[in-house]
């Protein structure tokens, strides 16, 4: 699932050990756009995930790719949404591209010229000519049961 809005908090991080090594845990929060805007904390494990949000500079807007996780606890439930990736949102382009960020969150080499001006310019093809592709099409043929319009 995937979210937009403006990265407002930076969570403190957690640290610890378990039987599987060294872990850490940090978090988020992002205020969405719209008349009610919303608060939306998010968790990210790992040291990769963690990196990427503190990447981000304050009101940047951002989009977070999430995965919402719940549990069962004394029988009460408790509600996780677990960051996967977040990164700078300039509608109108392609996520990678937005502020010259990868998809880690590392600053991306390739992103610095504008994205309009990496994409290759439509060839026209004249009117009076069909394309090439449907140039060798078979002719169907017509029937006269046929009740549809076109």
């Amino acid at each position: 699932m995937d979210i937009t809005g403006r990265l407002i908090q930076i969570l403190p991080d957690v640290e610890g050990d378990s039987a599987r090594g060294h872990w850490i845990r940090g978090g988020f929060v992002i205020e969405t756009d719209g008349e009610y805007p919303r608060k939306v904390a998010f968790t990210a494990f790992g040291e990769e995930r963690v990196a990427m949000a503190k990447n981000i500079p304050m009101n940047t807007p951002v989009q977070v790719t999430f995965t919402p996780e719940s549990r069962e606890f004394n029988e009460r439930w408790y509600t996780d949404l677990r960051a996967s990736r977040v990164q700078p949102f300039v509608p109108g382009q392609m996520p990678a591209a937005a502020a010259g960020y990868a998809w880690n969150g590392a600053p991306a080499a390739a992103a610095a010229a504008p994205a309009a001006a990496a994409a290759p310019a439509p060839t026209a093809v004249p009117a009076s000519q069909p394309a090439a592709s449907f140039a060798t099409a078979p002719k169907m043929e017509s029937n006269p049961d046929d009740d549809l319009p076109f």
